[in-house]
């Protein structure tokens, strides 16, 4: 209803998109080999090309939605470009990469601000992985490692602007039931595609 978009005791849609996938976030943490020993060239190179499988069938799929909130800048986030430049460093052609079948939803603004949710999270996220991958591989944006720092120094700030934007899009209850859903099936299908492509832990 109306009223709920301003009630002040609702909790936030940033608040329950942390907490509904906030299981599946460490679950998944758990199980990429950023920080793992077994983390060599070779396990990168095959990280990094599963990653494209993904980012490149749900972002292709974000630009055909006719769901993307107003004034959402979709182009300027992207990533695939960023890995499509790693995989040409590290001598993989990214058109001979198998991509993710298997994506979640976009049925509402909602459903898309919850899967966008989880890959600017995950851009975030990735400014800490991209210094371990500097450390034990030495890799840089230039040599195979654009995509873990496609945001440069701009990460904070994006990472502020992208939630100034969420909590400007006026959402009911239910649509924030349909983020939070959408954002697990983003989670769910991304560990599904890396499991198949034998890159976890």
């Amino acid at each position: 209803m109306p009223h709920e978009l301003n009630n002040p005791c609702a909790p936030s849609v940033l608040a329950e998109l942390r907490a509904g996938t906030h299981s599946l976030h460490v679950a998944l943490e758990k199980r990429l080999p950023f920080f793992s020993d077994r983390l060599d060239l070779p396990l990168y190179r095959r990280l990094l090309a599963a990653y494209f499988g993904f980012y490149q069938a749900i972002e292709h799929s974000l630009q055909c939605s006719a769901w993307v909130p107003p004034g959402f800048d979709l182009h300027a986030r992207l990533k695939t470009p960023a890995l499509e430049q790693d995989l040409q460093a590290l001598n993989i052609n990214p058109q001979t990469l198998a991509l993710c079948p298997s994506l979640p939803a976009l049925h509402s603004q909602a459903s898309v601000l919850g899967v966008l949710y989880v890959l600017e999270g995950a851009t975030l996220g990735g400014n800490v992985l991209r210094k371990q991958v500097a450390e034990h591989l030495a890799l840089d944006a230039h040599n195979g490692c654009a995509f873990l720092y496609v945001y440069g120094e701009a990460t904070g700030r994006n990472w502020k602007s992208f939630l100034d934007f969420l909590n400007a899009v006026p959402l009911d209850a239910q649509a924030r039931t349909q983020a939070v859903e959408a954002a697990c099936s983003t989670f769910s299908c991304f560990e599904q595609w890396l499991e198949r492509q034998e890159v976890l832990l």
